[in-house]
């Protein structure tokens, strides 16, 4: 498409804002799990599964939202979850007391791109549908890998945009709506990370469809 490579180089073409997206989130708050909860939930699973198979115990779990993946983490981990929406985040608080997660160790409210976390505080980070959330998503794997020690993981679940086709068209028809709808429906894996990252990325796709993928990136 004419306009590929300028997008890949500037990221998507509205930007995104703190408080548009707090603004967003505390509206879809109430009924997030009953749509975009189900859709998601094969790759949810399969980004904590992932979570679970990588040795240590320190999880940053960023976006975590009403914590619909806050009960998939096995007992031995201790998980950490931040988000942006103090509306979403009482939804979590509110899991975490009914299950008894003990696995749970903090839920605050946070800017995933600048957090108050000493480096390397994490074995795993893990951001479901976060890169297209955030104003910057290279600030935010920045971030990522400055609170993930040496030799841990990083994960990134997200929808990818299309390279071309009736889907392409239509997420470029919504981008000028990312404002509203509180996330970027034309990010590129190219606005998350940079070439040499990107060749080092391991990615697959995820149901339904292949809507998701799930990125994983060692912290070297």
């Amino acid at each position: 498409m004419a306009d590929s490579y300028g997008a890949a180089l500037h990221g998507p073409r509205t930007k995104l804002d703190a408080d548009s997206i707090r603004t967003a989130y505390d509206r879809y708050a109430k009924s997030y799990d009953s749509w975009f909860g189900l859709i998601s939930r094969p790759a949810r699973r399969a980004a904590v599964a992932a979570v679970n198979a990588h040795p240590g115990t320190r999880v940053l779990e960023v976006g975590v939202g009403t914590g619909l993946a806050l009960p998939l983490y096995v007992p031995e981990k201790r998980i950490t979850g931040i988000d942006l929406s103090r509306a979403m985040l009482n939804q979590a608080r509110e899991r975490v007391a009914a299950l008894g997660l003990t696995q749970v160790e903090a839920l605050l409210e946070m800017d995933a791109q600048a957090t108050d976390f000493a480096p390397e505080s994490f074995d795993v980070a893990v951001a479901m549908f976060v890169a297209s959330v955030v104003p910057d998503p290279r600030a935010l794997l920045a971030e990522l890998r400055r609170v993930v020690r040496p030799g841990g993981k990083i994960l990134l679940l997200n929808h990818f945009a299309a390279e071309s086709g009736p889907m392409w068209w239509a997420e470029r028809a919504l981008a000028p709506a990312s404002r509203l709808l509180g996330w970027h429906p034309d990010i590129r894996m190219e606005h998350v990370m940079a070439p040499d990252e990107l060749a080092g990325a391991k990615w697959r796709k995820m149901q339904p469809m292949g809507l998701f993928r799930l990125v994983e990136l060692a912290r070297a």
